[in-house]
This record gives structure tokens, sequence and C-alpha cells, in this order.
């Protein structure tokens, strides 16, 4: 269950380092956010990609190759696998609710 919670961290670092880059490319351009986020957005990208393949869950999904997706891929790829996991459980009832 490890590459599951690895993902989720490198999903929203992907996907906020993706809009700083973004945003810096469509306003400022600054030099030092670039050389800063740059390398952070790559690194969180392979995790991406290295969580998904490591999770069982996204063997049959075609989450795999979602996680390639530059930018979004992550979400889309635990997104995904959150559907996958959740059609296959049963539903149960609460204790509470009788």
């Amino acid at each position: 269950m490890i590459p599951v919670h690895m993902l989720r961290i490198a999903a929203g670092a992907e996907t906020a380092s993706f809009a700083v880059l973004l945003g810096n490319l469509l306003t400022t351009h600054t030099q030092a956010i670039t050389t800063l986020v740059g390398p952070l957005h790559g690194t969180a990208y392979l995790v991406v990609i290295a969580a998904t393949s490591m999770a069982p869950s996204a063997a049959s999904t075609g989450a795999r190759w979602r996680s390639a997706i530059p930018g979004v891929g992550g979400l889309l790829a635990l997104r995904r696998i959150n559907i996958r996991t959740r059609g296959s459980q049963p539903l149960t009832r609460n204790a509470q609710e009788g």
C-alpha cells in the first residue's frame, strides 16, 4: 500500500510544480523559479511513474499509461486506481445503522 501513499504525495507535487512553472512562463518568466521548480517537477513526474508501476492495483486499470501524462498524469492515475479499488470492494453497512 506504500506506493499509493507515495503516489498521492508525488501527484500533488507534480501538479503544483507544473502550475508554478506554467504560471511563471505566462507571467514573469523568472529564471530562479524555473531553476528551482523545474527539477522538482521532473523528480515528481518520475516518482509518479515509478509508484504507479509498483502499485498492484494499477496493472489492469490503465493507470500506468495515464501516469505518463506530464502535469496531471499522477492525479489521473490515482483517480483510476481509486475507482478500481472502490468498485471491487463490497459495500458494508455500518453497525450503528442496523
